[in-house]
């Protein structure tokens, strides 16, 4: 476990844990370091709480994702065809009814964000994890980034392009999030 400190403009001592289990400690420009090991000293057992509950998380996530293999060529072949089967249809569907015309559809082994979408360019891409969502979660998520070829940023306007088009938008991203452990 390595303990990084951080001085800035701050009126108080924090700390958080990031992915890697890792202590990250922002403290106030001319706060000593005995203060600031001392405040460390004192949350030792939030620490170590919270260095577990992080690292648990992490552990649910990846048994997520490792539902899929894609270890070998014919594992992905396999889940580009899946893919390929998928999503289209969707955009298909979506994409005359919204008005927009999507430029080229890439998929990815993403585990970051299921889908990205370029306005500039309007290439789209998913993640082949999708593949381990219910097909109306594929679909929210399909939509949300056809959505950003009107809407490029996430504003009220957004959401209500996506009220319009994909009701249960709020309800897809509910259950994807508890299905991935991203909750």
């Amino acid at each position: 476990m390595a303990i990084k400190i951080t001085y800035r403009r701050t009126s108080r001592l924090s700390m958080r844990i990031a992915k890697n289990g890792d202590v990250h400690v922002s403290a106030p420009i001319g706060v000593s370091q005995e203060t600031v090991t001392d405040f460390i000293e004192k949350n030792k057992d939030w620490i170590q709480k919270a260095r577990t509950r992080t690292l648990a998380q992490l552990e649910k996530r990846a048994s997520f994702f490792n539902q899929l293999p894609l270890d070998t060529p014919e594992q992905r072949e396999e889940a580009l065809l899946r893919m390929k089967a998928t999503i289209p249809p969707l955009i298909e569907k979506y994409a005359p009814l919204m008005k927009v015309k999507p430029g080229r559809i890439t998929y990815q082994a993403t585990i970051s964000r299921w889908g990205c979408c370029h306005p500039r360019t309007h290439q789209l891409a998913f993640s082949v994890y999708l593949l381990l969502l219910p097909d109306w979660c594929i679909e929210h998520v399909v939509v949300h980034e056809l959505t950003h070829l009107l809407v490029p940023n996430h504003s009220d306007r957004f959401y209500a392009v996506m009220d319009q088009f994909f009701p249960r938008w709020k309800e897809a991203r509910q259950e994807t999030r508890r299905l991935s452990n991203m909750e």
